[in-house]
């Protein structure tokens, strides 16, 4: 059951708390996926996983740092729920170190990841790293210090990043507003400003049931997806940057172009804009990844899985170019209390002989997830008018059906 999303749209920048969406998803549409999803297709189907996002949409036209236009947002994920502060087992990987996930020192030292993932924009890591020290106060945890993690990708052209929109407020609502169930996708939480292969970009997400030894286990994926060029863009195996190279992004105005976005060319009249090919418009984004599973791992097991979420995104096109930050944090539900600070403690978990199975998991939700986020994703016009538009679902279907893979 999927219930209604909350318009994000409003006359001021005012925060919005968005929940599950009715939108269509990739599965929906035809796209072929390997792999058998959970009840939710999302990171929500790992018991007790709960995901909140804040929207923050105001404003149009030029570019005016402080005032807007403003699209972005905040997205957190919480291991746990809001209401229980056990640390979970956790590894994490980068594939190209062009940007940020605050707190990973530690928790490659610990294994541990105590407290949420949250996604923001690439200026707003600050503030939001400090907000969760704070909400962990006021909840009451115990603790000395606290090193959260929290990741970032560029939404720069579409928002006015520099003028610092996202507060600790807007942390606070999306975390106290985290929960189980659907996951609102595209033009979303920390996603609302972002561009995947040049088509508009945002929040994905995907899982994955399987079994090792008799035993039916979950994993989950969400992706802030803000990477690509169009030329690589592919999709179930379908070359779709190749069939699909117009609507590229574009400088909506009819007056002279604002010097800030020389990069973008003005939209054409008539028919969008074509992918000039190798030595056009470079990649100038990245994607985050989150991996949650109850499979029992340890936490150099779960490195080896952050690890693989590259596979998925090189099924996409994806490439670590040297603009990106392809940055994943995976971590277990398992094991409850395996971080408690006294006695002896034993930990479950499957043979590196099983993990295999979990590999091939992580890559296909990390596939469908970035699907999902290029499908839910709406057309969009931000900063200087710059338009990026969404991937059109009818094109999008007949070039599967094209190549013989539109699903039924």
């Amino acid at each position: 059951m999927r219930v209604p999303a909350i318009l994000s749209f409003v006359a001021l920048a005012l925060p919005v708390v968005v929940s599950g969406q009715a939108k269509p998803r990739a599965r929906d549409l035809g796209v072929p996926f390997d792999g058998t999803p959970g009840p939710l297709n999302a990171i929500t189907d790992v018991a007790g996983v709960t995901v909140g996002q804040v929207t923050i949409v105001s404003g149009k036209g030029k570019l005016v740092v402080g005032q807007g236009p403003v699209r972005t947002g905040v997205t957190a994920v919480l291991p746990r729920g809001a209401a229980n502060g056990d640390p979970v087992m956790a590894g994490w990987f980068t594939l190209n170190g062009n940007g940020e996930m605050t707190g990973t020192t530690w928790l490659e030292e610990s294994g541990f990841l105590a407290g949420p993932v949250m996604i923001t924009n690439t200026h707003s890591v600050g503030v939001v790293r400090d907000a969760v020290i704070e909400w962990l106060v006021h909840k009451g945890f115990n603790f000395d210090w606290s090193l959260p993690v929290v990741a970032e990708t560029w939404d720069g052209s579409l928002n006015d990043i520099n003028g610092f929109h996202v507060t600790k407020q807007d942390a606070f609502r999306a975390l106290d507003s985290a929960r189980s169930g659907p996951v609102a996708e595209g033009n979303v939480g920390g996603g609302t400003g972002m561009i995947c292969h040049q088509f508009k970009g945002g929040i994905g997400t995907a899982s994955r049931r399987f079994t090792i030894e008799e035993k039916t286990y979950t994993l989950g994926v969400l992706v802030q997806c803000n990477y690509g060029v169009r030329r690589l863009l592919r999709i179930a195996g379908v070359p779709v940057g190749a069939e699909i190279a117009d609507l590229l992004p574009c400088l909506d105005v009819a007056g002279p172009l604002p010097n800030a976005d020389e990069r973008y060319p003005r939209c054409p009249a008539g028919v969008g804009t074509r992918d000039p090919g190798p030595g056009g418009i470079g990649e100038m984004g990245s994607i985050i990844v989150v991996v949650a599973t109850d499979v029992p791992l340890l936490p150099h097991q779960l490195q080896r899985v952050a690890r693989h979420v590259s596979l998925g995104i090189g099924k996409m096109g994806g490439l670590g170019s040297n603009s990106s930050g392809d940055i994943y944090v995976a971590f277990s539900t398992a094991n409850p209390n395996a971080a408690d600070t006294k006695g002896l403690h034993s930990a479950t978990f499957i043979p590196n002989e099983a993990i295999t199975t979990v590999f091939e998991a992580t890559v296909q939700a990390t596939e469908e997830s970035i699907t999902n986020a290029l499908v839910a994703a709406e057309t969009m016009t931000g900063a200087n008018d710059l338009r990026v538009t969404a991937l059109p679902r009818d094109r999008l279907r007949a070039a599967l059906q094209k190549y013989g893979r539109l699903g039924k």
